[in-house]
């Protein structure tokens, strides 16, 4: 699926609540089937980069980073590939869903050149985060 191919649609944002400052090797995180996850405002979801690529279903991921968990903003749709934005820098793009913590929160997993964690990109709480389509703009 590629972003906004079913239509426009508008940036899903948020706040950081908690800062991650870790990476694993062996987390054997599994990629969820779907290409697009449907959030809430006021859901809480973690935020997890990877140097893993490949999207089939079930995909173990390994190597991973972590940023930290983000207070959902807006409600809308998540899709693989949306550009994810903290702080004003670019992080990566969507590349799948993990839900082994579902329905506490789900692990959004972000591709990115090398496993990034909240504190090599300075995070701190209340850091606004955004995923869309290319630099989609909200109207607030």
């Amino acid at each position: 699926m590629t972003p906004g191919e079913d239509g426009a649609k508008r940036a899903v944002y948020g706040r950081l609540v908690k800062v991650l400052i870790h990476r694993r090797d062996d987390r054997g995180m599994a990629l969820e089937e779907f290409a697009s996850r449907c959030v809430r405002r006021g859901e809480v979801h973690e935020l997890v980069t990877t140097d893993h690529t490949e999207t089939a279903p079930g995909t173990r991921i390994d190597r991973v980073g972590f940023l930290g968990f983000v207070e959902v903003g807006c409600a809308g749709v998540i899709d693989r590939g949306d550009e994810v934005w903290a702080d004003g820098s670019m992080v990566g793009t969507v590349l799948g869903f993990d839900a082994c913590h579902f329905p506490n929160h789900y692990n959004i997993l972000i591709s990115a050149p090398e496993r990034l964690t909240g504190l090599q990109l300075g995070l701190a709480p209340e850091a606004e985060v955004r995923f869309g389509p290319g630099r989609a703009v909200v109207r607030e």
